[in-house]
């Protein structure tokens, strides 16, 4: 990494549940969201859109990752 550069990282989330509580919603949203944050930690995400699955495998929604540099502001 050059030290002239800045890193930059975008990062866009979109996520879609339907259930029977908001209570229940939040708890399934919650989880999906602590596993996209251990894989972004773990660096499993390419440049571009990902489609994002619940632990049972159900598609819920997607991610947008772009990593970047700059010069130093």
């Amino acid at each position: 990494m050059d030290d002239h550069f800045t890193q930059y990282l975008k990062c866009d989330v979109e996520l879609n549940f339907t259930g029977p509580s908001p209570a229940v919603l939040n708890k399934w949203a919650a989880d999906v969201l602590r596993a996209l944050a251990d894989r972004i930690e773990k660096q499993e995400f390419d440049d571009g859109h990902h489609e994002v699955k619940d632990r049972v495998g159900k598609p819920v929604g997607t991610i947008y990752v772009d990593y970047s540099e700059g010069d130093e502001l």
